[in-house]
């Protein structure tokens, strides 16, 4: 059985200060359809749809713009701002990129080629540090800071490069409690806005930018979330994809000991843990003197000083020309570790068996991997590795490819690697720590490729699989979880979901699927004992960060690899 506590001597072996705002209590004031908020530096008018009972707050700014001297660095609080503004709009959107487009690796970051990107979506913007609040009726005329609702934090996903608060309607989620729940939608700094690293960076300014901005929003929530009906110590964070990887992140924050505690429940779908390398290990400063060099600062004294005098636009350029340049399906401005927020890698504080949180609820899809894999793939596994994780040596691919010899064609066996190495595998690590106060759940509604699943939690137009029934059982258990901290205590009594065992090592897990009829089908089943296999040993290569240390022995001793 696949253990971490088991493997942590080998794993050994491999190797904010408060805003200064105004208190929690404040007046609420206008009238029933367009109430306003007052947060001490700013007064924001919302507005209560009739028809759905809800009220919405878009585009309140939770820090100051992160431009100027403040690009790069940790968010700051925003400047008091007179009169009230209309919170009726979404906001803009932080700058956006897409993923690595090579059929190879480049031997080196350095082999930048220009291309013509002379139009940016006109609502991207630097100033992209706001979020969205959701609250079931209309705001009582002076809120308390306990006895609130339970709230939900989404954190949007999209690989660290993309994504925004528009694509989702937190409405949904306080629809889909039957207004039990408070919704917060926020953003934060993508791409080489919210994840350039290297030592430059660390000297003067924030590693994990983008990070940072995330806590930052989750402090305001816990000190203004009482204004809008939630209460501070009932905040579940969950997020999908990239937006999972956080929640990881934040679980591991602090080597799991972030204080005071800025929630109590974790949601993660699709878990994304790619490489993370340290800060200035050789790829993220590679990637820091790239930007330097393309945006003509290589000759400056302080080149991170220069390059916080670069236009935006030229910024976003580079950003988005680096982001091809990687391998097919991976990103290139990710989290790293930094030493004080994220300490080490994510996987020792996990082994360690130190998190942030009481409990957790995770669900994957059944087929990560397909959308992150060239469909004319014609690379053979040992290959595909070699190019995935080009820090291996020679011995190493061929340990890691023998896994996925016998698990179908070579296209088969590159999705294999991709969906179990960065999304599958990271949520068995999370359900060690959290053995026995999590749930573990797979969705499988064909095709059940990466990021399927969201639809059913944002289901306003409806799914694809428009069935009430499936709906229900599927979105409301991740409410019940919000609201209760456990999936069982249903406040729906049409959910046709059966009682739903926490998750031990080796044991239950929900499948969420159809049947060839088109009947739902929501029934336990047992985690296959071959991916727990696979995972032990994506699990040291993650620790010791792609094999720094030769592991195949180890593996011998402690029964994960058998060779037949």
């Amino acid at each position: 059985m696949f253990s971490i506590r088991s493997l942590l001597p080998l794993v050994l072996s491999c190797l904010l200060v408060g805003y200064g705002w105004a208190t929690p209590v404040g007046t609420l004031a206008g009238n029933a359809s367009s109430p306003i908020v007052d947060l001490g530096y700013a007064q924001y008018q919302g507005t209560l749809d009739t028809s759905t009972n809800i009220t919405s707050f878009l585009s309140i700014r939770y820090a100051a713009p992160p431009i100027g001297e403040l690009r790069w660095q940790a968010p700051q609080p925003p400047l008091a701002t007179s009169g009230i503004q209309q919170a009726t709009e979404n906001p803009n959107m932080c700058y956006q990129t897409g993923f690595g487009e090579n059929t190879t690796a480049p031997v080196s970051i350095y082999g930048y080629n220009k291309r013509d990107t002379t139009s940016t979506t006109p609502i991207a913007s630097e100033d992209c540090l706001f979020l969205n609040v959701f609250t079931p009726g209309s705001l009582p005329t002076e809120a308390s800071a306990s006895g609130g609702l339970p709230v939900v934090v989404w954190i949007h996903g999209g690989g660290y490069v993309a994504g925004y608060a528009a694509e989702f309607d937190g409405a949904d989620l306080v629809m889909d409690s039957h207004s039990g729940v408070v919704a917060v939608i926020m953003q934060y700094r993508l791409g080489a806005f919210g994840f350039l690293s290297g030592d430059e960076v660390k000297a003067n300014g924030a590693l994990n930018a983008g990070l940072l901005d995330q806590t930052y929003a989750l402090e305001w929530v816990q000190k203004n979330i009482a204004l809008f009906g939630g209460d501070p110590a009932k905040v579940t964070i969950w997020g999908e994809s990239a937006g999972a990887g956080s929640v990881l992140q934040h679980i591991v924050a602090n080597e799991g000991n972030t204080q005071p505690p800025l929630f109590r429940g974790a949601i993660t779908s699709s878990t994304f843990l790619p490489s993370q390398y340290y800060y200035n290990d050789r790829v993220p400063q590679s990637l820091y003197e790239q930007v330097v060099s393309i945006s003509g600062c290589s000759s400056s004294n302080d080149s991170l000083a220069c390059l916080r005098t670069v236009d935006a636009n030229t910024i976003q350029t580079i950003n988005y020309d680096l982001a091809g340049t990687g391998f097919y399906g991976t990103y290139l401005f990710v989290p790293v570790v930094d030493g004080t927020f994220i300490v080490e890698r994510p996987s020792v504080t996990l082994a360690k068996g130190l998190a942030n949180g009481e409990m957790l609820l995770t669900v994957g899809n059944s087929h990560e991997g397909h959308n992150f894999v060239n469909l004319n793939e014609t690379l053979t596994i040992t290959d595909y590795v070699a190019q995935l994780y080009p820090d291996m040596t020679s011995l190493q691919v061929q340990e890691a490819a023998y896994l996925y010899n016998n698990t179908g064609d070579a296209l088969d066996q590159a999705i294999g690697v991709m969906g179990d190495s960065i999304f599958v595998c990271p949520t068995y690590y999370l359900l060690q720590t959290f053995a026995g106060r999590s749930w573990k759940g797979i969705f499988a509604i064909p095709p059940g490729y990466h990021g399927n699943d969201v639809a059913y939690y944002f289901n306003n137009p409806a799914p694809p699989y428009n069935n009430t029934q499936f709906i229900t059982a599927f979105s409301e258990s991740f409410l019940s979880f919000v609201m209760s901290l456990d999936v069982n205590t249903k406040f729906d009594p049409t959910n046709i979901t059966p009682y739903w065992d926490e998750y031990y090592i080796g044991e239950t897990e929900m499948l969420f699927n159809e049947t060839e009829a088109g009947v739902p089908l929501v029934v336990p089943v047992k985690t296959k004992p071959e991916l727990l296999e696979r995972c032990a040993y994506v699990f040291i290569a993650n620790i010791c960060f792609i094999f720094q240390v030769y592991a195949h022995d180890y593996f011998k001793d402690i029964g994960t690899l058998s060779r037949r």
